[in-house]
């Protein structure tokens, strides 16, 4: 991968031991979904430009800082830094910033279970790309089952925001937005071929998307309603330490010791975990009819996400993001 991955590996990785794969899986699975809990926390106290936009530029920063020490290369001619930017600003600025004005009004289970078929997303929008790989029938089975799971999921908040809960309705148009724009982002990511160190990629990523966002939210006047209390102090470290330094930096070590088939179950695994965190710690109260949901979409990503691998004759690249539910 050209200079940076000579600056990074001296040979081949250190081998893993059994304890710390343990350990990175228990870290992806816990820590990314957890995330829509501290969001759907922070979110009560802080604007949606001005959470993702703190988390990511402070995020950002402090990984570049390690990047740096660690003697990569962070700065790129201009054609490669505009592709950061893009990516960046699609996956965090429009995807996760509009999970975190979506969890102001909706769940944090079901604002999860929603961008939890963001793979099958990418998978639609990839077969009509140039190039786009085609799916086999077990794909297109979990593509089927994916998208009823969504609509059983989302029917009762439509037929609520239909009968007059506009603010509902918005919510989820920006959530479902948000989901297309994360989708349309790891495309990007993936067809890119950047000569960028993975981890390099990540943290100027962040870092744009958290200026660009703090800058609009700084525009649209929402400092004032920015408090810092202590549940909101508390969410936006778990966001910053968890979500986007710890959780990130344990799927590139999976990814550099496991095949990526396992490192994709986290697909399927978050959702469930931040509707479990959901009804424990939030006290949310998930209908019969979202239960049935979460069980159709986990099964339908597990369906589209192993025939996708199958399917592949190498594995995906570091950099392919698809498959990360804006952490």
């Amino acid at each position: 991968m050209a200079e940076s991955a000579q600056q990074t590996h001296s040979g081949k990785p250190k081998a893993a031991t059994t304890a710390s794969i343990v350990l990175a899986f228990a870290s992806v699975y816990f820590f990314w979904g957890s995330t829509y809990t501290a969001i759907r926390i922070g979110g009560s106290e802080m604007p949606a430009l001005l959470l993702a936009g703190t988390r990511f530029l402070i995020a950002g920063a402090i990984l570049l800082a390690w990047c740096r020490f660690r003697g990569l290369r962070i700065f790129w001619p201009a054609p490669n830094m505009l592709r950061l930017a893009a990516i960046g600003l699609l996956l965090l600025g429009g995807g996760n910033v509009g999970l975190c004005y979506a969890e102001e009004t909706v769940s944090s289970g079901l604002a999860a279970l929603v961008l939890a078929v963001i793979p099958l997303y990418v998978a639609l929008l990839e077969m009509f790309l140039p190039g786009g790989e085609p799916l086999p029938a077990r794909g297109w089975l979990g593509m089927a089952l994916g998208f009823a799971g969504l609509g059983v999921l989302l029917w009762p908040s439509l037929h609520n925001g239909l009968s007059g809960n506009r603010t509902l309705l918005i919510a989820l148009a920006v959530l479902l937005a948000g989901a297309f724009s994360w989708a349309v982002g790891s495309l990007l990511s993936r067809r890119s071929k950047l000569p960028v160190h993975s981890l390099v990629a990540a943290a100027w990523q962040m870092v744009i998307a958290g200026v660009v966002s703090t800058l609009l939210g700084t525009a649209l006047g929402q400092w004032p309603q920015f408090h810092l209390d202590k549940a909101a102090i508390g969410s936006l470290a778990w966001l910053i330490t968890g979500g986007s330094l710890l959780g990130y930096t344990c799927f590139i070590y999976l990814l550099e010791h496991v095949p990526v088939a396992k490192v994709s179950s986290h697909s399927y695994v978050n959702p469930v975990v931040a509707v479990l965190l959901g009804i424990l710690v939030l006290h949310e109260r998930p209908s019969a009819a979202e239960f049935a949901a979460m069980a159709a979409i986990v099964v339908a990503v597990f369906l589209l996400t192993t025939s996708q691998v199958r399917a592949k004759s190498k594995p995906q690249p570091v950099e392919d993001l698809e498959e990360i539910p804006a952490e």
